[in-house]
């Protein structure tokens, strides 16, 4: 098979799907699909919710046609799956929208065709999970009428630097010649190259590891901070004069929210649990990086103490809500975890945050996001996303929203260290 002969569909436009998807469109015909009918009428009129395309790419792609009708991508023989994999209240990886996913390819399926997978799953779920589901809904079987690939998406939210196309690309395909496919068929948009994994496992793997590794990072560092704050010693001088030698890794403190940092370490203990080996370090460091809130608030809640200023009923406002900085995706925010925490403690809680959704955030989280800020009368500040609005207020303006006692809490560096009272 050439790749000339390829009909491309993408299954799936968030984050990962829409940009791989205009990319795609620039060069080929290619047809993107969502079952988010809404999803669908925006991008139809060129406007991307999650801020990663702008309208002037979408509109570039003169060979993108977008669909939520399932008939429209029939005619493909190419399919992108690029659904989200998330993870239960448990830290068990849920694949059904994986699952959803393949049964609708699955009911489209055709001899010659090829399913390739981007999702970040464990090792074996491409062949083990999805396959089955695969020839169930077409009656074909794998690897002698349809064949997958797998190529992990490695999309960082609000990056603009770091785009799909600048990004070095991992390939795979279940058999040598369709491995080769694969291949070429990202080539023609990668303009940072390829790397072609041996098998559909390894490809797996390497993806699940790359934030595995990361987690583990910032869960040293984030231990290291608790410790630093016992010794009453600044962590971000320490981590500077350290970052001095040319080795040291530049990983800071922080909450570890959102879709993938989060989410990835639990798929690979989870497949690692099943084969009957228990992870100790990848859990640890989970564990460490999951209790990051209910410190930040118990930081806060002792720093209040000091100043002699009661937990219970006491204004908090937090800056942001978004799991990083400039950037609206609310997925797995761990700043949620801490408005939990100083709710216990009997705090009124206000949150601020310019890049969300306040629809959005009222859906996953049940919480109303400001508008804008209006009072003067609050009793502590936790500055816990770096956007570049919150950069630019300085300390001054966000020393106005708080009473002349008060407490400045920052999470992510971005005041002067005497201006804050307390930082992670």
């Amino acid at each position: 098979m050439k790749t000339d002969n390829l009909k491309l569909a993408v299954v799936g436009l968030g984050y990962v799907g829409l940009p791989l998807a205009v990319e795609f469109g620039r060069k080929r015909a290619v047809v993107g699909f969502d079952i988010k009918e809404e999803r669908i009428k925006e991008l139809k009129e060129g406007v991307d919710s999650t801020l990663e395309t702008s309208k002037e790419e979408i509109h570039a792609a003169s060979f993108l046609k977008f669909t939520s009708d399932l008939g429209d991508i029939a005619d493909c023989n190419c399919y992108i799956v690029t659904v989200p994999t998330p993870i239960d209240k448990y830290n068990i990886p849920d694949l059904s929208p994986l699952i959803s996913a393949s049964k609708s390819v699955g009911k489209l399926l055709k001899k010659g065709d090829i399913v390739i997978y981007e999702s970040t799953v464990y090792p074996g779920a491409t062949e083990e999970d999805c396959v089955p589901v695969l020839e169930h809904e077409s009656g074909l079987t794998f690897n002698v009428d349809f064949y997958c690939g797998y190529s992990p998406e490695r999309i960082n939210p609000g990056d603009k630097q770091h785009r799909v196309t600048t990004i070095k690309k991992v390939t795979s395909g279940s058999t040598v010649e369709i491995s080769e496919v694969v291949d070429q068929l990202y080539n023609e948009i990668i303009v940072a190259g390829t790397h072609k994994a041996s098998s559909i496992k390894i490809a797996e793997a390497a993806k699940v590891i790359e934030n595995t590794q990361r987690d583990l990072n910032i869960a040293l560092i984030n231990e290291l901070a608790i410790i630093f704050n016992k010794m009453g010693i600044d962590t971000e001088e320490v981590l500077n004069a350290a970052g001095s030698k040319w080795n040291f890794l530049p990983f800071r403190p922080g909450l570890v929210g959102g879709h993938c940092i989060g989410v990835d370490p639990y798929y690979l203990t989870h497949k690692a649990q099943a084969i009957g080996y228990h992870p100790e370090i990848i859990l640890a460091g989970r564990r460490l990086n999951d209790n990051m809130a209910e410190y930040v608030a118990g930081q806060l809640i002792k720093q209040m103490a000091m100043k002699d200023i009661s937990a219970s009923k006491a204004k908090v406002l937090i800056l942001g809500l978004a799991f990083k900085e400039n950037c609206p995706d609310l997925r797995n925010t761990k700043i949620i975890d801490v408005v939990s925490v100083l709710k216990e403690y009997n705090c009124t809680v206000d949150v601020y945050d310019p890049w969300v959704s306040s629809v959005e955030a009222a859906h996953e989280y049940g919480i109303s996001v400001l508008e804008e800020i209006n009072d003067t009368d609050y009793d502590a500040v936790i500055v816990a996303v770096a956007h570049n609005e919150f950069r630019s207020m300085g300390v001054k303006k966000i020393r106005s929203f708080v009473k002349q006692k008060s407490v400045i809490y920052d999470l992510k560096y971005v005041l002067n260290a005497t201006d804050s009272d307390l930082r992670l």
